[in-house]
């Protein structure tokens, strides 16, 4: 069967099982009372059901088995048992939360199946800074540090209604775009079926009531799955790039734009974490959708809007620049913006504490404002 038509088939296919399947999660959540309750640091204040991304998993695994002959490198094999294993983690953490040393121990042990298999092994960096062949121990090295930052920074993102769905889906776009032209039809079609996941279970997240959050089990799936496409990326035959719109010794640059979103707010947030004496996996409020929704009053939905098309302006940016610079001056540029988005989001005081008193010193003011707006009313009333 030739790419279109299998592409349509496994579009569908994916999107049907995940839409049709959700509400009968929601249902058995809801029966089991496995429901997520709200916190202090919560941005939804009502019982919601989680588990989600157990729709992503067995989407995922049927997808390996229709594909799996466009494995060139039997890329399926290596794939499925991290998977598995990041699933099964998610899931216990959704219903028994789990320590950060212990979803650490398994992502490690996750990624060591796809590090191993020879189609995503990194020997060139093509010129990027002047560096070209690389040693398989620094592969290995690079490679596990990347999957591992993709994977915990998806997985941090996901905090508001929409947003892990928006760039899930972002990111996807772009990477079935650059697979298909590098005729890596294998990643280009897990791309597609991702998209698909995503796009079904969007509706059922922002939903008022039928709401459903993707959970750890649906972040850590989606985070390995873009984890692996990235690391695939970087591995590419030179001839692969042929199609591209950018040089070749610009593609770590790209991949960086493609993730700039999770990669910038989890070093953001692990700073101001690490300044204020706390370990760089405690729970807070100083996330950027946090910021776009208590201090600048945004809703769920404007925040994951906004930060999206952020997201798409800043790859298609540089994917134009990488057309023509050479990556120093591409460097130097993302530099400059990361200092800049640092200033915007640096400059507010995001102190726990402090944020905590500033959110109820606002609802009091505006419970006051209510008071008081609703005394003329009563007045008129008795009249």
């Amino acid at each position: 069967m030739y790419f279109l038509e299998t592409a349509i088939l496994l579009f569908i296919g994916s999107f049907l099982l995940t839409y049709l399947t959700i509400p009968r999660i929601i249902g058995v959540v809801e029966y089991k009372r496995l429901m997520d309750d709200p916190d202090h640091r919560s941005s939804h204040k009502s019982k919601t059901p989680t588990l989600g991304g157990i729709a992503f998993f067995y989407c995922l695994i049927f997808t390996l088995f229709f594909i799996k002959d466009r494995a060139e490198h039997l890329e399926y094999i290596y794939i499925i048992p991290g998977l598995t294993i990041l699933f099964i983690v998610g899931l216990k953490d959704d219903l028994v939360v789990l320590s950060p040393v212990s979803k650490l121990i398994a992502q490690m042990l996750a990624i060591s199946f796809v590090l191993v298999n020879d189609s995503f092994g990194i020997e060139s960096l093509n010129g990027f800074l002047n560096i070209y062949e690389i040693p398989y121990y620094l592969y290995l090295v690079i490679g596990g540090f990347l999957m591992l930052t993709i994977i915990n920074s998806y997985n941090l993102i996901d905090g508001i209604d929409g947003l892990a769905s928006i760039v899930g889906i972002v990111i996807m776009v772009i990477y079935t775009t650059i697979f298909y032209l590098s005729q890596e039809y294998f990643f280009a079609l897990i791309a597609i079926t991702m998209n698909a996941c995503l796009m079904a279970f969007f509706g059922f997240n922002i939903s008022s009531n039928k709401k459903i959050f993707m959970g750890d089990t649906g972040s850590l799936i989606i985070g390995f799955v873009i984890s692996i496409l990235t690391l695939k990326f970087l591995a590419l035959e030179p001839t692969a790039y042929g199609e591209l719109p950018f040089l070749l010794e610009n593609a770590p640059l790209i991949a960086i734009s493609i993730l700039i979103v999770p990669l910038f707010d989890t070093a953001r947030v692990f700073t101001i974490r690490i300044a204020n004496k706390k370990g760089p996996f405690s729970p807070d409020r100083n996330h950027i959708h946090h910021i776009l929704i208590d201090f600048w009053g945004l809703s769920h939905k404007q925040a994951s809007f906004i930060i999206g098309c952020f997201n798409i302006i800043f790859v298609v940016l540089f994917i134009i620049l990488g057309s023509k610079a050479k990556n120093t001056g591409m460097v130097i540029m993302l530099v400059s913006v990361v200092i800049f988005l640092a200033y915007i989001f640096f400059k507010y005081n995001y102190n726990f504490t402090t944020l905590k008193q500033k959110i109820l010193l606002k609802r009091k003011i505006e419970a006051i404002k209510g008071k008081k707006e609703n005394a003329p009313k009563k007045k008129k009333d008795k009249e």
